[in-house]
């Protein structure tokens, strides 16, 4: 191979690197019951959490799903766990939680805190062989500043959701990272690394044993309120239902208008290396922990569970672009941060899309029409979604308000002149990526 294709192995796959371990498959999909209790529009990680208390509890479930469950985000993420540190944390730097609302803040930390125990009960309790590991993860600084952001951050973030963080200077980083791109971080410990397919399979068992109908390729087009009830209307059949949860995240489409102009899906894509040399796996990141870095536009990267591979992600692009189109951009991203892996070549690239909410904040609350939802991971998605699905499931068991949750005190914010259509995307995120670069090269140019 010659010029842009030397960077792909001869087995390049345009699909997830989690794919090799389970991939989202449905020999024998249930028919679309009549009636239910309880309809789930979605089989993320919210969408089966929510489903599989319920059941718990003894409740009839039915979960429609538009494609093959585990197709959309669940099984794409970079499978990094944690509890609480990215709650409220926005491109722009600036914070979507007010400073004068500590209170609320605080409840939000703490049952992030809780999601990140629940998530490792969960895993326990059903015995789901996903890889789990708590390896701790690094927060990567980008620029001096970042680092002064996050001792400020840090008492609070020990105290309430107790990660057992605390700072790393430039030379301790680079102990932990073997990369000249970053002027220290942030250690901290209470987070974890998974395999975030085999979680999801391992989830997906879990509910249909608690018997919940799961049916796949049954899109929703139509969600109609009559008298008490709903009538939920898929390309399978029909289900009527007293109560709808609507769990989609960042695949809402235009039948659930009101949700949709309240998310603005942002496409994350990553890339798998080949096997790396033995030294490198040594050197790269040789405590094996996830990282995060901290600007505006992100990357995110870990080793495969096995240890062999690096897997890289970001926002390649705010624009569609093929598999091969991303995983050229990542491997530029990548090799600018490990110049030592730039004769390295690619092995998988992916994408999934995350649920941007627009103050930055997961949600849980209730549509104009009566029905439930649980959505905006905003880039956390595997605790986060975990969580808020389980707790969503247990506010319609208890029937306690919402607001007993920080997640349902407010509603999801709109904007006028959005309504689901991302046209603004490229030109929003583009600049965002300019701040960064520009940031970086004021920081090289002053010292």
């Amino acid at each position: 191979m010659t010029g842009n294709q030397a960077i792909f192995t001869e087995d390049f796959k345009a699909s997830p690197y989690w794919w090799d371990q389970w991939q989202p498959q449905d020999a024998s999909p249930a028919d679309v019951p009549h009636q239910s209790e309880y309809v789930i529009v979605g089989a993320g990680y919210a969408g089966l959490c929510c489903a599989l208390t319920l059941a718990q509890h003894g409740k009839q479930v039915v979960v429609l799903e538009a494609g093959l469950p585990g197709e959309g985000a669940s099984t794409l993420s970079g499978g990094q766990v944690t509890g609480g540190i990215n709650v409220g944390k926005t491109m722009s730097s600036k914070k979507a939680i007010r400073q004068n609302n500590e209170q609320l803040k605080h409840q939000m930390l703490l049952e992030a805190a809780n999601g990140y125990r629940f998530l490792e009960d969960l895993i326990a309790q059903h015995h789901i062989d996903c890889d789990y590991r708590q390896t701790g993860r690094l927060a990567a600084a980008w620029i001096p500043q970042h680092l002064e952001s996050w001792k400020k951050r840090l008492p609070l973030l020990n105290q309430v959701s107790q990660i057992q963080a605390r700072i790393l200077t430039r030379d301790e980083l680079r102990a932990e990272l073997d990369s000249p791109a970053y002027h220290g971080g942030v250690l901290i410990e209470r987070a974890g690394l998974l395999n975030p397919a085999r979680y999801y399979a391992g989830l997906l068992n879990a509910v249909r044993a608690a018997g919940v109908v799961i049916c796949s390729r049954s899109p929703v087009s139509q969600i109609q309120k009559q008298g008490a009830h709903y009538q939920v209307i898929s390309q399978r059949g029909s289900v009527n239902a007293r109560q709808v949860i609507i769990a989609t995240n960042g695949y809402t489409g235009p039948e659930m208008a009101h949700l949709r102009s309240r998310i603005v899906p942002v496409t994350s894509h990553q890339i798998a290396t080949e096997a790396l040399p033995a030294e490198l796996r040594q050197t790269l990141i040789p405590n094996q922990r996830g990282v995060a870095e901290t600007q505006r536009v992100t990357h995110y990267f870990r080793y495969s569970p096995d240890g062999s591979r690096l897997l890289f992600g970001g926002r390649a692009r705010f624009y569609a672009l093929d598999r091969q189109q991303s995983a050229r951009v990542l491997h530029q991203h990548l090799t600018q941060r490990f110049p030592q892996l730039r004769d390295i070549k690619i092995s998988h690239s992916w994408g999934g899309k995350v649920a941007v909410t627009l103050d930055y904040l997961p949600h849980i609350g209730l549509t104009p029409q009566g029905c439930f939802y649980a959505v905006g991971c905003n880039g956390s998605g595997v605790t986060m979604m975990s969580w808020l699905g389980h707790r969503l499931a247990r506010h319609l068991i208890e029937a306690t308000p919402l607001s007993t949750s920080p997640y349902g005190v407010s509603p999801l914010p709109g904007h006028p002149l959005y309504t689901g259509n991302t046209w603004f995307m490229p030109l929003l995120g583009s600049y965002y990526q300019v701040r960064d670069r520009l940031d970086k090269s004021a920081h090289s140019e002053t010292h």
